[in-house]
């Protein structure tokens, strides 16, 4: 076995670029220029009236609302946020995954540049926004948050997955190109097995997002444990709404172990 150096001589680091120093100052100066300009009143938020206001507000929701029928009405509300984020998160991954193929561009330049314009206008739009508008063409109810959950999720999960394929290393599909299979076939058996645990986890990833965003899209009639608890703060039912909060956080909790373990079982 050869002998090892005394000492490892090791290459100097790249200098920085003045255009990079250039953005990260001018990114230091937005944000001072952010905090100057919003005003935060940090000492109106923690005078006394305040901190005895919200006090005052939070004991509205105790005790919560334990009657087994309006129990049995939050779980059927629970079913239907899982229910309203699962679907909605598959569809935006089969939709994410179609049109990452373009946006990575494996089709050129212009379908790439199209296909990224996409997904900029989709997942730039809040998922209460096109719960809004889908409400209009679809109706009160879960179908429109799913659509709303899904539209917005392609958007991400398109980026994410182009992102990840173009950043995948191409030696294995050329290989099997240069010996004669065709292009789909060395996708299918090269790079997307190669990028699939990286996809799983973003698309688990969002699944948690989503659970919460679909909770939340209930407020404009979406549907789930968001309209449930919309309908009791407008009335002041305190009590039914804390129970309705308690069982939002409950479900993020079970869907955060779920995926983290889902994560880690994949990534190993």
């Amino acid at each position: 076995m050869p002998a090892l150096p005394d000492s490892l001589e090791l290459p100097e680091p790249p200098s920085m670029r003045w255009s990079t120093i250039g953005l990260l100052l001018a990114i230091v100066l937005l944000i001072i220029a952010s905090f100057v300009s919003l005003q935060l009143k940090w000492q109106a938020f923690f005078t006394a009236g305040a901190i005895q206001t919200t006090v005052e507000f939070l004991r509205g929701f105790v005790p919560p609302e334990t009657a087994a029928p309006f129990l049995s009405r939050i779980v059927s509300a629970t079913m239907e946020t899982l229910a309203m984020s699962a679907v909605g998160t598959v569809l935006a991954a089969i939709a994410g995954l179609l049109l990452s193929l373009p946006a990575s561009g494996r089709f050129g330049l212009p379908m790439r540049t199209a296909t990224r314009g996409v997904l900029n206008v989709l997942r730039s739009i809040p998922e209460l926004v096109w719960a809004a508008i889908l409400l209009i063409a679809a109706g009160l109810g879960p179908f429109a948050g799913t659509l709303a959950l899904a539209i917005h999720t392609a958007g991400v999960l398109g980026r994410l997955f182009a992102d990840t394929l173009e950043n995948c290393p191409p030696l294995s599909e050329e290989t099997l190109r240069l010996n004669g299979v065709r292009p789909v076939t060395a996708f299918f058996y090269a790079t997307l097995p190669h990028c699939s645990p990286q996809m799983m986890s973003y698309v688990l990833y969002r699944w948690e997002n989503n659970i919460r965003a679909a909770a939340i899209l209930g407020v404009v009639g979406a549907g789930g444990l968001g309209q449930m608890l919309k309908y009791h703060l407008s009335l002041f039912q305190m009590h039914q709404a804390a129970t309705v909060i308690i069982a939002m956080l409950v479900l993020v909790c079970i869907v955060d172990a779920a995926s983290f373990w889902l994560r880690r079982k994949m990534t190993r």
